[in-house]
């Protein structure tokens, strides 16, 4: 098993990725999520706080070109629901599970992004923190270089041991096109309390590549919260 640092920083560009799992004191639930960036575009964005969630914003608003692909809220919350995605899917499921709907439900309504040629996945997480610990992750991804039909794939975890995790991202490396990501989400260790995991998950992102980072711990027993933001735009 990689630690998440290890399996982060095994490509340069794993694009925008989402981790959870349990620390490794067994009583709290980890997630994260990060965005990286090639263009001006995706690279001109902070993560700032919006209610009990995030949401994308322009550093630089004069620099901005098409924000409908990189604006929007990454992290919802609804009780002791969370839902985080990279895009706007993240709002479908919010919907889906107000009317009583699954997170297999909304997604199964969406698709990869519309940006040919790389056809970006959607990739999506919903957790229950309240009693015990559930999560599902899913991506929606092209089916082949034609993007003409998707592949939509999802999993389910309960009772993840002290100290696992699983790190579900959009792209397997860097290239043109950049090679969408393949398999089931990564095993990964999760060791450390909420600084010392943001701080060492921020270093493994490449350099010249990462946007932002978010994280957050939730105490599995009281509900407790902890989150973390990093920004590479000050």
């Amino acid at each position: 098993m990689k630690s998440m640092y290890e399996a982060v920083a095994a490509s340069t560009y794993p694009g925008r990725g989402i981790i959870a799992g349990r620390t490794s004191d067994a009583g709290r639930a980890f997630f994260a999520y990060f965005i990286m960036g090639r263009s001006v575009n995706s690279r001109n964005r902070v993560f700032v706080r919006e209610g009990e969630g995030i949401r994308t914003e322009a550093f630089d608003p004069s620099q901005m070109e098409d924000p409908s692909l990189i604006i929007y809220a990454p992290v919802r919350r609804m009780g002791d629901t969370i839902i985080v995605t990279n895009g706007d899917q993240t709002d479908t499921i919010r919907v889906f599970l107000a009317e009583g709907k699954s997170f297999v439900d909304a997604l199964r309504t969406r698709t990869f992004e519309p940006d040919a040629p790389n056809y970006t996945p959607r990739v999506s997480l919903m957790a229950q923190t309240g009693e015990g610990f559930t999560f599902s992750m899913g991506i929606c991804k092209a089916a082949d270089a034609s993007g003409e039909r998707c592949l939509r794939c999802f999993y389910e975890y309960e009772d993840m041991p002290a100290g696992e995790g699983r790190f579900l991202h959009t792209y397997r490396c860097d290239g043109s096109p950049i090679p969408s990501f393949e398999g089931e989400p990564e095993i990964v260790s999760l060791e450390g309390n909420i600084d010392e995991m943001t701080e060492k998950l921020w270093s493994a992102l490449d350099r010249d590549n990462r946007v932002s980072l978010w994280t957050e711990t939730v105490d599995l027993a009281t509900g407790a919260r902890e989150s973390r933001i990093i920004n590479r735009n000050v």
